[in-house]
């Protein structure tokens, strides 16, 4: 990690305008309790599986803000699902956050991956068997700056969830076959 990662801020990428316009009608909706990423999971978790993520792999105007594809069993159902989540990537650690998008709740894949830690991710046309664990302490305090530098929105998202603490889980390959 670089100096610049360490602090968020320098080395900031600025979004785009197009990035700046999704910012704006994103945190519009997420302000006003309209929570849209249920909605258009299915389309975007099809489109991204039929071009190997090349569409539906990063948000468009944040040159930094990719996307993998998240399996989880649900924690009660036993239903095996599929989340387009941001996802910000150190060697082998994957780290992604339980924004949604702001709201009060932690998403339904958080609860998942709590009771079903070992999964499956997709980045591109590649995937990956990892666990999940919550990230704790210094290490979940140094990784908030390294996300919200990838996608400035997290910190908005933040300020909205008050007080629930968003957390980050962090996916690690898993030991074993």
């Amino acid at each position: 990690m670089t100096d610049n990662d360490k602090s968020g801020t320098a080395g900031r990428m600025a979004p785009s305008p197009v990035g700046r316009l999704i910012a704006a009608i994103s945190e519009f909706a997420n302000s006003r309790g309209v929570y849209l990423g249920r909605r258009s999971t299915r389309l975007h978790v099809a489109i991204y599986r039929r071009f190997g993520g090349r569409v539906g792999g990063r948000i468009p105007g944040f040159p930094n803000a990719r996307i993998l594809l998240l399996d989880h069993v649900g924690a009660r159902s036993g239903i095996r699902r599929t989340s387009p989540v941001m996802y910000h990537e150190d060697g082998d650690t994957i780290a992604i956050v339980a924004s949604k998008a702001g709201q009060p709740s932690h998403p339904a894949w958080f609860h998942n991956l709590w009771a079903h830690p070992e999964t499956t991710i997709q980045i591109g046309a590649e995937t990956r068997r990892v666990c999940a664990r919550v990230a704790t302490g210094a290490e979940r305090d140094a990784w908030w700056p390294r996300c919200s530098s990838g996608y400035p929105g997290y910190d908005f998202f933040r300020r909205l969830a008050h007080p629930r603490e968003i957390p980050i889980v962090l996916l690690t390959p898993c030991s074993g076959g």
